[in-house]
Protein backbone atom coordinates (compact mmCIF):
# COMPACT_ATOMS: atom_id res chain seq x y z
CA UNK A 1 0.00 0.00 0.00
CA UNK A 2 0.90 3.36 -0.30
CA UNK A 3 1.19 5.37 2.63
CA UNK A 4 2.68 7.84 4.04
CA UNK A 5 2.82 9.88 7.68
CA UNK A 6 4.24 13.43 8.52
CA UNK A 7 4.37 15.70 11.14
CA UNK A 8 5.79 19.14 10.63
CA UNK A 9 5.95 21.81 13.46
CA UNK A 10 7.20 25.50 12.98
CA UNK A 11 6.39 28.54 15.12
CA UNK A 12 3.03 29.26 12.71
CA UNK A 13 1.86 25.47 12.35
CA UNK A 14 1.96 22.37 13.90
CA UNK A 15 0.71 19.76 11.30
CA UNK A 16 0.51 15.85 11.50
CA UNK A 17 -0.47 13.86 8.25
CA UNK A 18 -1.65 10.34 7.20
CA UNK A 19 -2.42 9.29 3.69
CA UNK A 20 -3.53 6.13 1.85
CA UNK A 21 -3.14 6.88 -1.83
CA UNK A 22 -4.83 3.55 -2.40
CA UNK A 23 -7.51 4.54 0.30
CA UNK A 24 -11.31 4.73 -0.46
CA UNK A 25 -11.48 8.89 0.21
CA UNK A 26 -12.30 8.71 4.32
CA UNK A 27 -11.04 11.55 5.78
CA UNK A 28 -10.42 13.66 9.12
CA UNK A 29 -9.55 16.92 8.31
CA UNK A 30 -9.15 19.73 10.88
CA UNK A 31 -7.70 22.96 9.91
CA UNK A 32 -9.51 25.54 12.08
CA UNK A 33 -11.16 27.08 8.69
CA UNK A 34 -14.51 25.58 8.03
CA UNK A 35 -13.99 25.95 4.13
CA UNK A 36 -10.53 24.12 3.89
CA UNK A 37 -11.87 21.44 5.88
CA UNK A 38 -14.56 21.25 3.28
CA UNK A 39 -12.40 21.31 0.45
CA UNK A 40 -9.73 18.89 1.45
CA UNK A 41 -13.06 16.93 2.35
CA UNK A 42 -14.20 16.90 -0.95
CA UNK A 43 -10.43 16.45 -2.15
CA UNK A 44 -9.86 13.34 -0.40
CA UNK A 45 -13.47 11.58 -1.47
CA UNK A 46 -13.04 12.64 -5.02
CA UNK A 47 -10.09 11.00 -4.95
CA UNK A 48 -10.05 7.66 -2.84
CA UNK A 49 -7.69 9.43 -0.97
CA UNK A 50 -7.79 8.73 2.81
CA UNK A 51 -6.39 11.64 4.45
CA UNK A 52 -6.26 11.85 8.73
CA UNK A 53 -5.07 15.78 8.65
CA UNK A 54 -4.73 17.67 12.29
CA UNK A 55 -3.55 21.57 11.79
CA UNK A 56 -2.91 23.96 14.66
CA UNK A 57 -2.07 27.18 13.08
CA UNK A 58 -1.56 30.98 13.83
CA UNK A 59 -5.58 31.87 12.83
CA UNK A 60 -5.36 34.57 15.14
CA UNK A 61 -2.24 36.48 12.17
CA UNK A 62 -5.06 34.97 9.43
CA UNK A 63 -4.75 31.88 7.48
CA UNK A 64 -2.22 31.97 4.82
CA UNK A 65 0.26 30.12 6.80
CA UNK A 66 -2.22 27.29 7.97
CA UNK A 67 -3.50 27.04 4.04
CA UNK A 68 0.23 27.23 3.01
CA UNK A 69 1.93 24.86 5.17
CA UNK A 70 -1.11 22.30 5.12
CA UNK A 71 -0.16 22.41 1.20
CA UNK A 72 3.69 22.24 2.14
CA UNK A 73 2.78 18.73 4.26
CA UNK A 74 0.58 17.09 2.20
CA UNK A 75 2.65 17.80 -0.95
CA UNK A 76 5.34 15.94 1.31
CA UNK A 77 3.47 13.23 2.06
CA UNK A 78 2.22 12.45 -1.18
CA UNK A 79 6.08 12.27 -2.95
CA UNK A 80 6.78 9.94 -0.16
CA UNK A 81 3.74 7.73 -0.27
CA UNK A 82 4.51 7.38 -4.25
CA UNK A 83 7.31 4.97 -3.57
CA UNK A 84 9.11 4.16 -6.87
CA UNK A 85 6.28 4.96 -9.14
CA UNK A 86 6.51 1.67 -11.21
CA UNK A 87 3.77 1.09 -13.30
CA UNK A 88 2.35 4.75 -12.39
CA UNK A 89 -0.32 6.03 -15.32
CA UNK A 90 1.25 9.01 -14.44
CA UNK A 91 -0.90 11.64 -16.27
CA UNK A 92 -4.81 12.68 -15.54
CA UNK A 93 -6.68 14.79 -16.43
CA UNK A 94 -10.86 16.21 -14.94
CA UNK A 95 -13.35 18.35 -15.98
CA UNK A 96 -15.89 19.36 -12.74
CA UNK A 97 -18.81 21.20 -13.45
CA UNK A 98 -19.96 23.03 -10.31
CA UNK A 99 -23.58 24.52 -11.14
CA UNK A 100 -22.87 27.80 -13.22
CA UNK A 101 -18.96 27.04 -12.79
CA UNK A 102 -16.35 24.91 -15.08
CA UNK A 103 -13.11 24.17 -13.43
CA UNK A 104 -10.47 21.64 -15.14
CA UNK A 105 -7.30 20.38 -13.91
CA UNK A 106 -3.99 18.44 -15.49
CA UNK A 107 -1.96 16.67 -13.67
CA UNK A 108 1.71 14.72 -14.46
CA UNK A 109 3.33 12.96 -11.74
CA UNK A 110 6.79 14.25 -13.19
CA UNK A 111 9.15 14.54 -10.17
CA UNK A 112 9.32 18.11 -11.99
CA UNK A 113 6.93 20.45 -9.86
CA UNK A 114 5.32 23.18 -11.98
CA UNK A 115 2.12 25.10 -10.81
CA UNK A 116 -0.08 27.28 -13.39
CA UNK A 117 -3.21 28.34 -11.69
CA UNK A 118 -5.93 30.41 -13.77
CA UNK A 119 -9.00 31.59 -11.73
CA UNK A 120 -10.19 34.42 -11.20
CA UNK A 121 -12.80 35.12 -7.48
CA UNK A 122 -15.25 37.74 -7.43
CA UNK A 123 -14.92 38.43 -3.41
CA UNK A 124 -12.09 38.16 -1.07
CA UNK A 125 -13.41 35.69 1.26
CA UNK A 126 -15.68 32.88 0.90
CA UNK A 127 -16.68 31.72 4.94
CA UNK A 128 -13.82 32.20 6.55
CA UNK A 129 -11.30 31.17 4.25
CA UNK A 130 -9.44 33.82 1.72
CA UNK A 131 -10.04 32.51 -1.83
CA UNK A 132 -6.35 34.08 -2.30
CA UNK A 133 -5.12 31.23 -0.45
CA UNK A 134 -6.37 28.21 -3.31
CA UNK A 135 -3.34 29.43 -5.47
CA UNK A 136 -1.37 29.21 -2.51
CA UNK A 137 -2.19 25.82 -1.63
CA UNK A 138 -1.92 24.09 -4.45
CA UNK A 139 1.56 26.02 -5.47
CA UNK A 140 2.81 24.78 -2.05
CA UNK A 141 1.05 21.00 -2.65
CA UNK A 142 2.81 20.77 -6.24
CA UNK A 143 6.16 22.16 -5.52
CA UNK A 144 6.79 19.37 -2.78
CA UNK A 145 4.44 16.50 -3.92
CA UNK A 146 6.92 17.12 -7.38
CA UNK A 147 3.79 17.05 -9.68
CA UNK A 148 3.26 19.51 -12.63
CA UNK A 149 -0.51 20.99 -12.15
CA UNK A 150 -2.39 23.23 -14.44
CA UNK A 151 -5.74 24.21 -13.00
CA UNK A 152 -8.25 26.94 -14.13
CA UNK A 153 -11.67 27.46 -13.94
CA UNK A 154 -13.40 28.54 -17.41
CA UNK A 155 -16.11 30.22 -15.88
CA UNK A 156 -18.41 30.60 -12.96
CA UNK A 157 -19.91 33.17 -10.84
CA UNK A 158 -20.15 31.65 -7.41
CA UNK A 159 -16.58 31.81 -5.56
CA UNK A 160 -17.95 28.26 -3.63
CA UNK A 161 -18.50 26.66 -6.61
CA UNK A 162 -15.15 27.97 -8.27
CA UNK A 163 -12.94 26.41 -5.94
CA UNK A 164 -15.46 23.68 -5.16
CA UNK A 165 -14.53 22.75 -8.32
CA UNK A 166 -10.88 23.29 -9.16
CA UNK A 167 -10.62 20.86 -6.03
CA UNK A 168 -12.29 18.02 -7.47
CA UNK A 169 -10.81 18.19 -10.54
CA UNK A 170 -7.60 18.25 -9.51
CA UNK A 171 -8.78 15.54 -7.42
CA UNK A 172 -9.81 13.57 -10.52
CA UNK A 173 -7.34 13.90 -12.43
CA UNK A 174 -4.75 12.94 -9.14
CA UNK A 175 -6.86 9.67 -8.94
CA UNK A 176 -6.40 8.42 -12.73
CA UNK A 177 -2.83 9.36 -12.69
CA UNK A 178 -2.48 7.08 -9.47
CA UNK A 179 -3.56 4.15 -11.52
CA UNK A 180 -1.40 0.95 -11.89
CA UNK A 181 -1.31 0.68 -15.04
CA UNK A 182 2.52 -1.26 -16.33
CA UNK A 183 5.57 -2.66 -14.65
CA UNK A 184 7.65 -0.19 -15.43
CA UNK A 185 8.12 3.94 -14.85
CA UNK A 186 6.36 5.92 -18.06
CA UNK A 187 8.85 7.58 -18.99
CA UNK A 188 11.58 7.66 -22.07
CA UNK A 189 14.69 8.40 -19.05
CA UNK A 190 13.23 5.74 -17.30
CA UNK A 191 13.24 7.86 -14.24
CA UNK A 192 10.45 10.25 -12.61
Amino acid sequence: MRKSTISRKTKETDINVSINLDGTGESKISTGIGFFDHMLTAFAVHSSIDIDLSVKGDLQVDGHHTVEDTGIVLGLAFAQALGNKIGLTRYGTAFIPMDEALGFACVDISGRPYLVFNAEFEDSRTGDYDNCLTEEFWRAFSMNSLITLHTNVAYGKNDHHKNEAIFKAVAHAIKDALKISGDKVLSSKGVL
